[in-house]
């Protein structure tokens, strides 16, 4: 995982290259952010990501610019972050955020059994909920295409625990602290041509718990 361009160099005792930590945030993650070169431009787009063993798969229309560049072999990054809290130090300087983030490096590859990948995004989201749904019919299948990074070149980076103020600081009369922060479900809301007949299935139910 650690190469020269992986390797953290800003602040790099932050940094992380053990798989473990890293399956971890990317196991978290919804979003990640992907970024090419197209054509002499870059070009960066958020996609909804799920890790398969040593892949990170994408997917999207078969048609999307995006992907097609992509499946013809151009070199990607692809980034997520995790956001913890919010770190209030006394100067104004000292303030960050506490986060999870990685960065990986690598070409994506087309993934054959399209029907798999779809059915792992859907578990990853809403875990139960692909034997409750209408599963992808031939048509849909044809117009997504479904991507794989194999997860070989990259790194983590994490920041955790209280504000770093200088020494001369600590005597200001200024609250300093974290202000912890974290994405949950709320209460569902039903479709409006939802069937009042319908009850919240358990799966559903467990996201809130």
């Amino acid at each position: 995982m650690l190469t020269q361009r992986t390797k953290v160099r800003r602040n790099p005792s932050r940094g992380r290259h053990d798989r473990p930590t890293i399956d971890a945030i990317l196991d978290e993650a919804l979003i990640a952010h992907v970024a090419w070169v197209h054509e002499g431009r870059p070009a960066v787009i958020p996609t909804l990501i799920a890790r398969d063993g040593d892949d990170v798969l994408i997917h999207g229309s078969s048609a999307s610019r995006t992907i097609r560049g992509l499946q013809h072999g151009l070199e990607a990054c692809v980034e997520v972050t995790l956001v913890d809290g919010l770190v209030l130090a006394r100067s104004a300087f000292h303030h960050s955020i506490n986060y999870r983030s990685v960065v990986l490096y690598g070409t994506l590859r087309d993934v054959p059994d399209k029907e798999r990948a779809l059915e792992i995004f859907t578990e990853k989201l809403i875990p139960g909920r692909w034997e409750h749904v209408r599963w992808p019919t031939p048509q849909e299948l044809k117009g997504t295409a479904a991507l794989a990074l194999r997860i070989e070149e990259g790194s983590a980076k994490i920041r955790t625990g209280p504000p770093a103020d200088d020494e001369e600081d600590y005597a200001l009369d200024t609250w300093a602290g974290v202000v912890p922060l974290t994405v949950r479900p709320l209460t569902p809301q039903p479709d409006p041509r939802l069937r009042p007949d319908i009850e919240l299935p358990v799966h559903v139910r467990d996201l809130t718990l």
